[in-house]
């Protein structure tokens, strides 16, 4: 968030004004659900309806896509290349379909998985992100890594999230502002 409000620019949205940033690189070396951050700031009830959408084939209203029906269905294959060849780089699994509606493009493009140093790292690549409520995707991130790393018998190590396009839609600043001071 402050990295939206440092360097964002003027911008439009479908869903009203923003603010859109640089593109972003960031780590994340643990997160969990028990998290003192979210439980202070956090919404239970979004967060809830986040973990359907990474975990439920069919597609949860509000969304227009699934992650979990695009994910899930790829992560034997992705777990069956690191079996084969652990140091392996290509174990990538793309959410996006070919032609897909624009309004349907998922925010979550990608998501890799490597074997490093005994543990298994996840990066995730975010064609954009709404930085204000960004936090709801990294808890069951975590959980699909966590999920991966014990169908191979490892540990989790960090995850690596890239965001293309970080943004703010003007009507949360106030909001963002109590957060970030």
């Amino acid at each position: 968030m402050r990295h939206v409000r440092a360097y964002g620019t003027p911008a439009d949205d479908d869903r009203g004004p923003i603010l859109e940033a640089p593109a972003v690189l960031f780590t994340i070396k643990q997160i969990s659900h028990d998290d003192p951050l979210l439980a202070r700031h956090g919404d239970p009830v979004k967060a809830a309806l986040y973990a359907r959408k990474f975990t439920e084939e069919q597609v949860v209203a509000p969304f227009k896509y699934s992650y979990g029906e695009r994910i899930n269905g790829q992560l034997t294959w992705a777990a069956d290349v690191l079996r084969r060849k652990p140091y392996s780089k290509s174990a990538w699994i793309s959410l996006t379909r070919p032609a897909e509606p624009p309004n349907e493009v998922p925010c979550l493009a990608g998501v890799a998985f490597r074997i490093r140093q005994d543990r298994l790292v996840l990066t995730a690549a975010f064609r954009s992100q709404n930085a204000y409520t960004s936090y709801l995707n990294y808890v069951p991130l975590s959980d699909v890594q966590a999920g991966m790393a014990r169908n191979l018998g490892l540990g989790c190590g960090p995850m690596h999230v890239f965001v293309a396009v970080p943004h703010l839609y003007l009507s949360d600043l106030t909001e963002v502002s109590t957060l970030t001071g």
